[in-house]
């Protein structure tokens, strides 16, 4: 009896730590598989509001992958045979702590990167901040699911007073419940591309301070001007509200000052239509991190990051999405590494930071490159 008990424990241990490796995965792939593809031609005919909705659902101006079973098993078979070993850090990575003082304190024009596509800005002497997520894990459950590789900077509870709060999807890795609702006693607005805002309303966020944008939309508030742009993406946390909210890119101009954060999305021609529109950009924050080749439609590349920079007309490129969470299969340096290279061959300027570093918008410098020494420690 006692030799079966300790076979079944070994073996349950086992299996733990078999799914516990695959179950990153599987969140985010879950979530992906209703996922449905339209050609343009099909989208173009619907109507003629700036985003495209079928039946309740919104979709992509360019045809993305269905996630098929077959395809989600070939993914999983991959994750498990492909996975880096340095997917993980083997300790939290470092950061520079931020204090409540610093950033009063701070000059406009700075911003601050908390982790993954969080970005707290400083324009016209208000506090501005992207995809609020402070939680230890991306996930619905703060059991299992991808944990954040380093702490918070700093604490939600720390943060002075903030003017606005812009999201660019649903998802877990971007929007975070637990977060949203401590943010609110601080935060007097929130921007959110279609739908979204429904669910933050859900969540006991008034309704009178949530402004819901389409694509191409625009709202001033004072001399801030937050423009809700396309992105090639999808939406939803769960299996029954798979792209029912929009997803979106933001262009945010001041009067001394251009950035455009991407959110997540593959690459397509519409961030050339936005640089036509609104660039040059000082600084463009984009997605470079949770890429795979089985997935590049919804995640760009690095290679892929570089030229959307490029055809936004932007002048610095800032890296997100990395260095936070274990979302893909590639190792958790692989993205300044990669971008490291390609911004050299294409002469692009760069900008990775150790997070929690002020930068200055207006004339940033950054030659950091922290996780080299760390990860060779």
């Amino acid at each position: 009896m006692k030799s079966d008990f300790r076979f079944s424990k070994k073996y349950l241990s086992l299996l733990y730590s078999r799914v516990s490796k695959i179950l990153p995965f599987l969140v985010m792939a879950t979530l992906a598989l209703p996922l449905t593809a339209y050609t343009p031609e099909e989208v173009t005919s619907v109507n003629n509001i700036k985003s495209k909705n079928l039946d309740g659902k919104f979709v992509n101006n360019t045809e993305t992958n269905v996630f098929s079973v077959k395809k989600l098993m070939s993914m999983v078979s991959n994750y498990i045979s492909e996975k880096s070993p340095e997917s993980v850090p083997q300790s939290d990575i470092p950061i520079q702590r931020i204090s409540p003082s610093q950033i009063l304190d701070a000059n406009n024009n700075t911003m601050w990167r908390l982790g993954h596509s969080t970005i707290l800005l400083k324009l016209r002497n208000k506090l501005w901040l992207s995809d609020p997520v402070f939680s230890d894990r991306a996930s619905p459950s703060q059991f299992v699911g991808p944990k954040r590789f380093h702490e918070n900077p700093i604490s939600i509870d720390q943060l002075p007073n903030i003017a606005g709060v812009f999201f660019s999807h649903d998802h877990y890795d971007h929007l975070d419940k637990a977060a949203v609702l401590e943010l609110n006693k601080k935060v007097e607005h929130f921007y959110t591309p279609l739908k979204l805002g429904d669910l933050l309303i859900q969540w006991g966020i008034p309704e009178n301070k949530i402004t819901q944008l389409d694509w191409w939309e625009t709202v001033s508030i004072g001399e801030v001007t937050l423009t809700c742009t396309p992105a090639q993406h999808f939406s939803g946390r769960g299996l029954f509200d798979s792209d029912k909210r929009l997803w979106a890119s933001w262009v945010i101009e001041t009067p001394a000052l251009k950035l455009f954060f991407s959110g997540d999305s593959g690459y397509f021609k519409g961030f050339k239509e936005i640089g036509d529109r609104f660039g040059p950009f000082d600084v463009t924050f984009m997605e470079t991190g949770a890429y795979n080749k089985s997935w590049d439609d919804i995640h760009m590349m690095p290679n892929q990051s570089i030229q959307a920079h490029l055809d936004l007309n932007g002048k610095w490129i800032y890296p997100i999405h990395n260095g936070t969470f274990d979302l893909s299969l590639h190792a958790w340096f692989d993205p300044f590494e990669k971008v490291t290279n390609l911004s050299k061959q294409f002469n692009v300027k760069l900008l990775t930071p150790m997070i929690g570093t002020p930068i200055n918008l207006l004339k940033p410098n950054s030659d950091n490159l922290w996780w080299k020494t760390f990860k060779d420690q």
